[in-house]
């Protein structure tokens, strides 16, 4: 009923490959017969419509089938990635589920009953509209992780047009809103899913090469590992047509090397937020950072330098948060940016900015200078506690070759002069292989944040 647009493109496409799994190729034949199949299983198991269901997996092929069988029955499902799996109860508990679907790496399946009563008003919004429902996860790199409830009738309305058939990597993660995208957009187009073994620079450059994959998304953190790994220059991947990349401010040295080292691919900056769903975008130039984000059910606006945004496939709500909407129905993305027409140059996160004795520092912006000096690998910049300033900027380093720890602070200080206010120049520099690194490949400014102070790591300078 809701997924007849996409069960059309399944018997349009029966012949063609829709999952790349293993290396082994499932068609959309395979993908329309086991929908069916999951839906009938999971009605004789007693699930039914309304029912909230934590489904545990990643991209393989029953993963998928069982996500669309829950959708056509009318069920509310929360993805799990297998890299959150350690938050399963906590999570499992936030969004009062009653039923666990785990499919594990060989893409078994179980299903159990759990004894949890799924009565939540926005729950209840849903089931009375008779609408299926999906409930994403924030990262909760700035706290406890928000459960996010979508009316999916309004977030797959965008996914009936029919678009460009690329075949396209999956890596954003299972339960992230940008890897629901990944598959929605995929599959609506009758394209190929393209599963790598390992989401690591060198298979996900093999599975590009050995698939012939034309769309890469990925993190600025990941492309910036893969180009440090040059992991793609020992695989052909002359097929990429576009590399996107979202979910962090990307440093402009990182966006000039890969604009370099792929110069026939089109880069393309792509914005979106859980709550909110993925816009569609255009970057000015290929290596701009200012980007024209909207499309059809997209506004934005810009207040007291924070982006603002309204669409029809806004959540529904938080299941354990405060709503993030002002009182006109514009959801306060929490983004710092700077407006440039009907362009924008994202600069950070609010919850990011370290406030210096009244000043503000951008840690995106210290760590593009951090990364021009020669010999720097990446740098992750946070604030420490200061009882003086109420903040310091500390900075975590890698280097790309090892150096005297005294050596580089020197000529750190020297780049940074002239470079960055005073204020803005790290104070606290520690080097290390470990900048830390969440699942979905962002940089976690928290966790270094929290921990500075507790001990100062081996080899701060």
């Amino acid at each position: 009923m809701f997924i007849g647009f996409l069960k059309d493109v399944f018997l349009e496409k029966a012949d063609a490959v829709a999952i790349i799994w293993h290396g082994r190729p499932y068609q959309y034949a395979w993908l329309s017969n086991a929908l069916e199949y999951w839906v009938g299983r999971l009605t004789s198991a007693g699930i039914c419509s309304g029912d909230v269901v934590l489904l545990q997996g990643d991209f393989t092929p029953n993963s998928v089938a069982v996500l669309l069988a829950l959708v056509e029955k009318g069920c509310i499902a929360v993805p799990l990635s297998a890299e959150r799996v350690h938050e399963r109860e906590t999570l499992s508990s936030i969004a009062m589920a009653n039923w666990t679907i785990a499919i594990d790496e060989e893409d078994s399946v179980s299903i159990n009953q759990r004894q949890a009563q799924s009565s939540h008003e926005l729950y209840e919004l849903l089931r009375q509209k008779g609408h299926p429902g999906i409930v994403f996860f924030t990262s909760g790199s700035t706290g406890v992780s928000k459960g996010v409830v979508h009316d999916l009738a309004r977030l797959l309305a965008k996914y009936h047009a029919r678009r460009h058939d690329l075949r396209t990597l999956a890596f954003l993660l299972f339960d992230h809103i940008g890897g629901f995208d990944t598959l929605l957009y995929v599959l609506s187009n009758g394209s190929t899913l393209v599963v790598p073994e390992f989401r690591l620079p060198g298979p996900v450059c093999q599975a590009i090469a050995q698939h012939q994959v034309q769309v890469l998304p990925v993190s600025p953190s990941f492309l910036n590992l893969m180009l440090l790994s040059e992991a793609h220059a020992e695989f052909d991947l002359r097929s990429l047509r576009y590399i996107t990349y979202g979910a962090e401010v990307m440093p402009a040295s990182t966006l000039r090397k890969c604009a370099a080292v792929f110069p026939g691919v089109t880069l393309l900056q792509k914005y979106g937020a859980t709550e909110i769903g993925t816009m569609r975008s255009k970057s000015e130039k290929q290596d701009s950072l200012w980007v024209k984000i909207g499309g059809e059910g997209y506004a934005w606006r810009v207040v007291d330098g924070m982006l603002q945004i309204k669409c029809d496939s806004a959540m529904v709500g938080y299941l354990n948060a405060p709503s993030p909407f002002t009182s006109d129905g514009w959801f306060i993305t929490g983004d710092v940016v700077e407006q440039n027409g009907e362009s924008l140059r994202i600069l950070g996160r609010k919850s990011d900015i370290i406030n210096v004795g009244g000043q503000k520092v951008y840690p995106a912006e210290v760590e593009e200078v951090i990364c021009e000096l020669d010999g720097v690998a990446d740098a992750t910049v946070y604030g420490e506690k200061n009882q003086l300033l109420g903040n310091i900027v500390c900075a975590k380093i890698r280097l790309a070759r090892p150096e005297p720890a005294e050596q580089f602070s020197r000529r750190l200080r020297a780049h940074c002069k002239g470079r960055l206010d005073k204020y803005k120049v790290p104070l606290r520099v520690t080097l290390s292989d470990d900048l830390q690194f969440d699942a979905r490949s962002k940089k976690m400014r928290r966790n270094l944040a929290e921990g500075a102070g507790v001990k100062n790591a081996q080899g701060a300078v």
